[in-house]
């Protein structure tokens, strides 16, 4: 792909901001999905409990969704590149760290810190492609960007469960390592420092702490939801914390978030909304599909891990496009045409599923989701980077990522609950095979309902502000 050259004066150079952010967006959900692979193989070598290795996992992501927003509003002020550059060295070395840890206790502790400099990574990526490249061409290197990280999402667990087999768990760890070194060291020496769009505002700490506290009972009460009362107080009390947020932020004089951006700003609130309902809606199926494939069609792990690389691998396919195509038409209406897709894959796979179903038939079914994912997500991202001002692309970077992780709870939360509904404790066997096949059906039509309520908010938000 050719790009117009760009200067950025003391920036640097905008294709290696492009390949810095890439790398970073590649490794992030690649520890994500490949860690979830290596996990039995941690917990036999390092004596860890079902409860221990649920949370090498959780807090991974926990740490992620608790500080996203407070990374991208610090970059706006103090500039993207100073908190994605320590941001590289603290996920690379504590990702080796896992790598030599000797103990799951330790793992786990590290797994928080690593997810901090994940956040760091992610906050700002988007805002330092939109500053990099013009605004003719924020569509394009988006798209590219977002290939990188469903590249991470679909070769994790393939890369990560052969390199388990071949070379023991911690090897998933420390294959991050090169990679993070070489981004690590093209931001050092090819991307110079600038000041923050927003450098003389102040950061809102106190806002921050309450945000990231009400996200963390939020995520830990979602997953908890079945253990009643504790897991729906948490939740509850999350939620009134994330409500108290907006009202002090609305009194901030510097606030962490800005709130006129919600309430004056329509196009930015409902793209985000939008992102919120699009990856509620699809992030469980996969789940869903995988027990499907397995149990009731009775196929073994890799055969079904192979048909559900289908959606990901259409995603990868069709964000690039996405980007280009939302270069030339508004975004807003790409990303409504995209969960349009979503929609239709969702509704017709609940509508077909049962044991008797051809696989061409689902694979038909992870084609259409993905491709309306891909759609979506590029464009969504386009819509809401282009819907605000160079102080806020910190902020508005960060929302991407804090609406990408609050949906991912909201949909496995949701699945949890109709399972636990329709299973209680059961373990799933043959004998309870009627009942699974409906907590499907069940889980698929609430992620359709998402879905179209997706696309009313991606119609509402209307035409982007010029």
């Amino acid at each position: 792909m050719q790009f117009t050259p760009v200067r950025l004066g003391d920036a640097g150079s905008p294709r290696m901001v492009l390949a810095t952010v890439c790398i970073a967006q590649f490794m992030v959900p690649f520890m994500l999905t490949a860690v979830g692979v290596a996990l039995p193989s941690l917990g036999r070598d390092l004596g860890a409990s079902a409860v221990q290795l649920g949370l090498v996992e959780q807090l991974y992501a926990l740490a992620l969704a608790m500080s996203m927003l407070a990374c991208g509003r610090l970059g706006d002020i103090v500039g993207q590149r100073r908190v994605l550059l320590p941001g590289l060295a603290v996920f690379t070395g504590i990702t080796l760290l896992v790598g030599l840890a000797p103990s799951v206790e330790l793992v786990m502790a590290l797994r928080f810190g690593q997810g901090i400099g994940a956040a760091m990574m992610l906050s700002g990526s988007l805002a330092l492609v939109a500053a990099a490249y013009p605004p003719e061409l924020r569509g394009r290197v988006i798209g590219i960007v977002s290939a990188f990280t469903y590249a991470g999402l679909s070769i994790g667990p393939v890369l990560g469960g052969y390199t388990t087999d071949h070379f023991g768990w911690r090897s998933v760890f420390l294959m991050v390592v090169p990679p993070g070194l070489a981004a690590t060291a093209m931001c050092l020496w090819r991307m110079r420092p600038q000041p923050g769009a927003d450098s003389g505002a102040h950061m809102d700490w106190p806002g921050s702490l309450v945000y990231a506290v009400s996200v963390c009972m939020v995520m830990t009460g979602a997953a908890r939801a079945t253990s009643v009362p504790l897991g729906p107080v948490l939740m509850a009390a999350g939620l009134a914390g994330l409500v108290l947020f907006l009202k002090v932020e609305g009194r901030s004089k510097s606030p962490l978030l800005d709130v006129n951006l919600l309430l004056r700003n329509r196009f930015f609130s409902l793209s985000c909304l939008a992102a919120f309902g699009n990856y509620a809606a699809v992030f469980g199926v996969t789940f869903l599909f995988s027990l499907f494939l397995q149990y009731a069609k009775g196929l073994p792990p890799r055969q079904a891990g192979l048909i559900l690389l289908i959606q990901p691998v259409m995603q990868v396919l069709t964000a690039p496009l996405s980007g280009r195509l939302s270069d030339r038409t508004d975004p807003g209406r790409v990303a409504t045409a995209g969960m349009l897709f979503s929609a239709a894959g969702l509704l017709l796979a609940m509508a077909t599923i049962a044991p008797g179903m051809p696989v061409w038939l689902l694979a038909a079914e992870l084609v259409c989701i993905g491709i309306g994912f891909g759609i979506f997500v590029t464009a969504n991202s386009v819509a809401i980077m282009s819907s605000v001002d160079k102080a806020h692309f910190g902020v508005a970077s960060g929302m991407v990522g804090a609406m990408r992780t609050l949906g991912m709870a909201c949909s496995m939360t949701t699945v949890s609950l109709i399972f636990a509904l329709h299973l209680g404790e059961a373990a799933i066997t043959p004998a309870v095979l009627p009942e699974f096949l409906s907590a499907t059906r069940t889980g698929l039509a609430v992620a359709a309902v998402f879905s179209c309520l997706g696309v009313l908010v991606s119609v509402g938000r209307g035409r982007k502000r010029d």
